[in-house]
């Protein structure tokens, strides 16, 4: 169903690229939108992985309505893209970089209880300290009926790293 990674030798192990979706901070999720044209939107994320041996799941919150949310009702097949290294190597001409790409299908969080748990994750990762805050935003936005979370059940990952990064792991170690 998944096409293999054409480059094997610079592909990444599954941990290292659920290492890189726990750490990094922003991706980019790509969707069937408006008239079939592709819709990539970047956002901010939380990364949960599965301990019975699946890949995990990938969570966001959103506006109750607006493209993203039509275009998960239409589609729920989408990609995720983080790239957590993107160093600029003129002179070679090249890039050292990783990245990784997901896979999956979206679903539109809907159980109160869930929405809560998924929105104070994502609370938990970008506002680290300020607890008190964003769990009383996340019950004033569900009290208030503004908040919608989504979440995406990762159903293939693959992450690769450029040719310039993997000879410099190789040569360290």
């Amino acid at each position: 169903m998944f096409r293999p990674m054409r480059r094997i030798a610079q592909q990444i192990s599954t941990g290292e690229c659920a290492g890189v979706l726990k750490s990094a901070s922003t991706g980019v999720l790509g969707l069937i939108g408006d008239d079939g044209y592709p819709y990539t939107v970047p956002l901010n994320f939380v990364y949960t992985p599965d301990d019975n041996g699946g890949y995990g799941t990938i969570g966001f919150h959103c506006a109750r309505e607006g493209h993203k949310l039509d275009a998960i009702r239409r589609n729920g097949k989408v990609s995720f893209t983080v790239i957590d290294r993107d160093e600029v190597m003129p002179k070679e001409r090249t890039t050292k970089y990783r990245s990784v790409i997901a896979f999956g299908r979206a679903r539109i969080i809907e159980d109160e209880a869930e929405l809560r748990t998924a929105a104070n994750a994502l609370g938990a990762k970008y506002s680290a300290g300020y607890e008190a805050l964003y769990l009383a935003e996340t019950e004033e936005t569900i009290r208030k009926g503004t908040l919608a979370c989504v979440e995406i059940t990762i159903e293939h990952l693959t992450g690769k790293i450029g040719r310039e990064l993997l000879a410099e792991r190789q040569r360290e170690g």
